[in-house]
């Protein structure tokens, strides 16, 4: 049973400390080359973590902790910090994860009102796309908010006002995952049912390393800035 224990226990493999740091697209396709049986596996803990609904939101708070750890190239035991993540990030990811969900439902259905209007009524084309950008930016920003949160623990207050400037200073990254995470899903109903197994063993994992790798960047920016290391000190 050793073999067991270590699949799911043992470290993650790492990189040789003299290879050249590559970045984007190529970084991207490096590490999952590295890391793509780990997220197989990490696909599987969010799978048994979001089966009962409620802990969806601590799933994914759990998930997007590892794939920044994959992203930084931390060494990661994937299932004691999977669960310790969970664990530890339950209640204010689940907080969060309803006002988000809330948000966007309601942005959302705006935006299909306004568009179901705008087709008689040109007038109704500038809140039709003042709706689609405020949605929009909430999904991008939920994703900021999320990264943000598995790598500093922050005050609320604090935590959505450096959410909102990562939004504003790099959106396109995010925009950019959350249309991979789009083509996923895509592909999974396109090829099906070739594709069957595609949310079983990587979609969700991927997904959302697609969204670490991409806020990632823009989170590293605004926690740099002497407003968050305020923060942090007057907490410590």
């Amino acid at each position: 049973m050793q073999w067991l224990r270590d699949m799911w226990t043992k470290e993650g493999p790492g990189i040789p400390k003299n290879a050249p740091r590559k970045t984007g697209l190529a970084l991207f396709s490096q590490i999952f080359a590295r890391e793509w049986w780990e997220m197989v596996k990490l696909n599987i803990l969010f799978i048994l973590a979001a089966l009962l609904i409620i802990p969806l939101p601590a799933a994914l708070a759990a998930t997007a902790f590892v794939c920044v750890a994959f992203v930084e190239d931390r060494n990661t035991y994937l299932l004691r910090d999977f669960v310790e993540a969970l664990r530890r990030y339950f209640w204010r990811a689940t907080a969060w994860g309803l006002l988000f969900a809330t948000a966007i439902g309601l942005g959302g259905y705006a935006t299909a009102t306004y568009a179901s209007t705008a087709r008689e009524n040109l007038l109704m084309a500038a809140p039709l796309a003042l709706a689609l950008v405020v949605t929009v930016f909430l999904g991008v920003m939920a994703c900021h908010l999320l990264v943000l949160m598995v790598m500093r623990d922050l005050p609320a207050k604090a935590l959505v006002r450096l959410a909102a400037i990562a939004s504003i200073i790099r959106p396109l990254p995010v925009l950019a995952a959350l249309l991979f995470n789009a083509a996923l899903w895509v592909a999974h109903i396109a090829f099906y049912p070739v594709s069957v197994f595609m949310p079983a063993t990587l979609n969700f994992s991927l997904g959302l390393f697609a969204i670490a790798f991409a806020a990632h960047r823009a989170a590293g920016m605004v926690l740099a800035l002497p407003s968050a290391s305020r923060t942090e000190t007057a907490e410590t």
